[in-house]
């Protein structure tokens, strides 16, 4: 089992929410899709990138930056 794609969303993630990046993905991964992070697959970015924005809606009004952060983790499917 590999983390290699969990690193790249929290290294994405990280530029926007710093030292909160883990606890913040853990709680995503595991209560929306059901897995632990190292369980997390290319097919899983889909359905994580909706749970995440309309979290980060909660925390910002900052279209721009959630729809970025989204765009953002949606090239990590297309490079893999």
């Amino acid at each position: 089992m590999t983390t290699e794609l969990y690193d790249q969303v929290a290294s994405i993630t990280q530029e926007y929410l710093g030292p909160a990046t883990d606890r913040f993905l853990v709680r995503q991964i595991t209560n929306h899709l059901g897995k632990s992070p190292q369980e997390l697959t290319i097919q899983d970015l889909p359905t994580l990138i909706e749970w995440t924005k309309a979290t980060l809606a909660l925390l910002t009004e900052d279209r721009d930056i959630i729809d970025e952060y989204a765009t953002k983790l949606s090239r990590l499917s297309e490079v893999s």
